[in-house]
This record gives C-alpha cells, structure tokens and sequence, in this order.
C-alpha cells in the first residue's frame, strides 16, 4: 500500500496552514543555510547535569534528544534527556526544584509547546540518552530512556499519553546506560533491545587529577551490555550470554544496528570509550561473534583505540554499501565499506579528520543537508572535562570521496561556542530538507531549521510493516533517479544517545522524476513502486 501525504516547500509557501495535514507556516527569519529558531519555536529546554561544575565523567555524557510522531498526526515532536542532582556524582547542593526529561509537542506552526506533564513522560532519573521504537506494534512509538541507575520504557497508550512499565517489561536494569537501539535481530516481528551501559561509577575516586580535573572511564570497570529479547507479550528477556554478547570490560556510549554483512539480519556496532569498539556480526539471528578488529572498525586508522562517541550510517560513496562515521576526542572516523566484510578508516584523505582535530565530536550525523543526493556530515562539538564550549561543524560532500568544512558559510550559530552532547536531525517542518537540534551540557538546547535545502529536490519514505516489524526497522531502500541510485537502511536508533527522523530521506538534486523505489524488508519480502514523483512525503506499507 502506497499512501501520499502532502509536503511543502518554497514553491507553495503560501499553504503552510493546516497543522492536521503536516503542513506548517514558516516565518521568514533571515538568509542564512541555518537559522536558529529555538526562542520563536517555544522551545525553552535547558539541561541540568546536577552541578555547577563538571566534576566527573558521568556528568559528561548526557544528555541525548529524539524526534518522534507520538501521537502520529504527520509532524514530528521532540522528547528531551535531561540530568538531575543525584546524591553519588553531584557535588552542590539540591536545588529546590526537580529537573525532569521533556516532551514538546509539533502544533504544526513552527511552534512546540511543552506537554510532559500532560504524557506523564518526566521521568526524574539521571537521564542519558533516547531511543524510540513501536515494540508491540499498535503505531504508535514507545520511548526508552537510559539513565544512570534504572531505566524508563514509557509504553504509548495511543491517546497522548504513556506509561511508565519498565519493571514489568522486564528492561529497568540499573547500571550507568548510555545509548540504547531497537532491533529486530531474529526477524520474527518484534523489536528487541540493546542497552549499552558504560561504567561502575566509584565516587571515592573522584580525587582531583590536574589538569584534567577527574578520573577518567578507564579509572573504573567497565559494565556489559545487555540484549532484551521482546517476548511479544509486553515483556523482554535478558538474552546476552546466550546470545554471544556478555562482555563485563565495555565502556560503551553509542550503539548503532544495520545489516552491514548482507545476511539479511542486523548487526551491532558499539562505540566504546577509551578502548576498542565492538562489531558483532548477526549469524541468522542465533546468535553474534566479535568481528570488530578483523573488519578493521576497532580502532582508528592509527591503530589507537579513541573515546569512541556515537555512529553514524549511510553509503556516503554511493556503492550501494554502508558506510560508518565515528566521533571521538581526536580525529573522528570515517570507515568506508570495503566490501567483504572489511572497512578503511579514510577520515584523513577524506578531510574529515584534521579539519576536526581541534574539536571534540559528539552527536554526529550523516545528512544530505543541501538535497544534492550527497550525504554530508554534521558534527556536535563541545569540550570534554570542561565546561569549555566549541562550535559545531558541517562536512560537505564533494562527492569523489572527500569532504569541505563549510560551517561558516551555514549561520551565526556555527561561530558559537557551545558545550555539545546530544543532537537528532529531522524535517521537523516538513518541507523536504534536514533540521537540527542540539542538546548543550548544563546550557539551552538548539533549534536550527535549514532554509536552504529544499532548492533541490526531495523524498521522505515512512515505512511501514506488516510481517516485519511496524516500524520497517531494518528494510532497505534504494531510490533510482536516472543512472543514480541511492542505498539506505531503516535503523531503530544511533547517533550519540539520540534518535533522528523516523523517516528515510533523500535529496533528488536536479532529478524531476523517481525512476524506481525498490524496499527490502525484513520478512525477506521485495516491493517496487515506479515513477513516483518528487517532493513529497509517502507511505510505503508492506505488501502481505
């Protein structure tokens, strides 16, 4: 089933009006790539690490942010990580007032309005990160939040609100998570969980190391991730001896899932702090082997083990393979699929990494931000033991393999200096090109709308599943416009700690006609749709 809803760009401005069909009046504002819209969006966020002072590596790490369809009206909403004073790792005092995680809702205007009490979606915890998934599949998106101490799965209820059932689902823990992503590894329908947990936080190390002010991750152990199996009954299972995956040394921040060797079933990678990342690959769902140095995607092209932050996806050559972008304290990591299950670190002859070295990347995503059917790169940055900021930087794609910084030529906001963490990048207006937001340590969060990528042509594809999974996680989709055909992957989360548009979308440039869209789901099932025009959202169900 084929299902076309309406979008808008520069070339129908005048019908942005009706927040029930997904379109939205937009204000002019300036003529800048970016424009930052945060004060006249209503959003009004500012994250709360529990201190005045950044005093250990705890603090650091949050907080992440997601864009999701909560009450699936057409227009994406924004749900918010947010700390806390908690008694182990702040050092001030207890503020009178309790920070909380925040939901705004789209009113479709260009505007958001703060409905978390409302949800019943403000969990109190120190909270990390944000993944979304429908794990039982009734359409609408469920949140997970992965916090410092037990975890939240907030179950949607379908009428605007959640509840909180992560006791009964089974998926609580209570260890130091970080990023977490829905997948569905054994391709029986159902959305599973991976949570990727980071260290045992021992306060009575906390001593002052000058310069650097606080022990840092390998100063602690490590704690293992674990993989909750959906029953299918609204309860998970602890799957992660069994399923190859127990590893008590991890220190993981982001974690990423796709199809990177081709068997049809999802794979994980883990990006691990101050030590080797993870690559599990999936063998048919019964179980997963380490195969992270033998790829080549341990390490960095150095041979160094970095302070791996988040991963990225997306075939930024072209080839029809997925590629990986990495961020970390020095260089990043771009890995180019070699084909075979091998990949090359090529942050270097790319331009990526000197260009980056002066910065600290966090959140990081590959976007094609000017709809030229090339996915650049899009960089959070922010200081690590400090509450020093630096600016944010945008990697465009040359399209032979290497990339420009053009930060400056993208707005004022790139010449701020900001303490960066999370950020999720979607069309939160609706009009065909890639917006940000960005979540800042112990500062306001960001909202920067792009003004200028829907000069160019353009597609957002909503999947939906029948015998897969609701959400598509882990469909393929290729977009053929002439002799050009662009490769992506439905992922059930990434980033750093942050979850991006549900929507895949991508730049058509000059092309006035999509030649052909082909989608491999999970189930195995095939499905094409040909002559589809431009510039508009659909959505794509799966044939029975």
């Amino acid at each position: 089933m084929l299902l076309i809803y309406p979008a808008c760009s520069e070339r129908d401005v005048s019908d942005r009006s009706d927040a029930s069909s997904g379109l939205m009046q937009i204000p002019e504002e300036g003529v800048f790539n970016f424009v930052d819209v945060t004060r006249s969006s209503g959003i009004d966020f500012i994250h709360n690490m529990g201190d005045n002072h950044l005093t250990n590596v705890i603090e650091s790490v949050g907080g992440g942010c997601a864009f999701l369809d909560f009450n699936q009206n057409g227009l994406l909403d924004l749900y918010i990580a947010n700390g806390s004073f908690h008694s182990l790792i702040s050092s001030g005092e207890r503020p009178r007032t309790q920070s909380t995680n925040a939901l705004y809702e789209n009113l479709g205007n260009g505007r958001f309005r703060n409905i978390t009490q409302q949800a019943r979606v403000g969990d109190t915890g120190y909270s990390m990160g944000v993944s979304i998934g429908d794990f039982n599949n009734n359409g609408y998106p469920d949140i997970y939040v992965s916090n410092y101490g037990p975890n939240i799965l907030y179950r949607n209820n379908g009428d605007g609100t959640f509840t909180d059932i992560s006791v009964r689902a089974g998926v609580a823990g209570n260890q130091s998570s970080a990023g977490a992503v829905w997948l569905d590894f054994n391709n029986n329908g159902l959305l599973d969980l991976y949570v990727a947990n980071y260290v045992e936080f021992n306060p009575d190390l906390n001593l002052t190391y000058a310069p650097d002010g606080y022990p840092g991750p390998l100063n602690f152990k490590g704690q293992a991730d674990i993989l909750y199996r959906n029953n299918g009954d609204g309860t998970f299972t602890d799957v992660t001896q069994e399923m190859g995956l127990y590893n008590p040394d991890g220190r993981a921040m982001g974690v990423g899932s796709l199809d990177l060797t081709g068997n049809g079933y999802p794979d994980i990678f883990v990006a691990n702090d101050a030590m080797a990342n993870y690559f599990f690959i999936n063998e048919e769902g019964n179980g997963f082997r380490d195969v992270a140095i033998r790829s080549g995607l341990a390490f960095n092209r150095g041979g160094e083990a970095t302070a791996s932050m988040g991963v990225s996806f997306a075939d930024f050559t072209g080839d029809g393979l997925m590629d990986l972008f990495v961020s970390d304290d020095t260089y990043n990591s771009l890995y180019q699929n070699q084909g075979g299950g091998l990949f090359r670190d090529v942050a270097f002859p790319s331009g990526i990494a000197m260009a980056s070295a002066q910065h600290v990347g966090w959140a990081a995503a590959f976007i094609d931000y000017n709809n030229n059917t090339n996915k650049d790169i899009y960089i959070v940055n922010g200081e690590l033991k400090h509450l020093h900021g630096q600016e944010d930087q945008l990697f465009e794609n040359s399209g032979n393999g290497t990339f420009r910084d053009v930060s400056f030529e993208q707005g004022p906001y790139f010449s701020e200096a900001m303490v960066g963490r999370g950020g999720c990048f979607a069309d939160f207006d609706n009009d065909g090109d890639i917006d940000v937001f960005i979540v800042n340590l112990n500062q306001e969060a960001v909202l920067l709308r792009n003004d200028i990528g829907n000069n160019n042509n353009w597609l957002l594809i909503n999947l939906v599943g029948t015998q897969s999974n609701r959400d598509g996680v882990g469909a393929t989709v290729k977009v053929t416009t002439g002799n050009l055909t662009q490769t992506d992957q439905k992922t059930g989360g990434g980033q750093y700690l942050s979850k991006n548009d549900p929507r895949l979308h991508f730049g058509l440039g000059d092309f006035d006609i999509i030649d052909r869209i082909e989608i491999l789901w999970p189930s195995g099932i095939i499905q094409t749709l040909d002559n589809t025009e431009v510039n508009q959202i659909i959505t794509i169900q799966e044939q029975q």
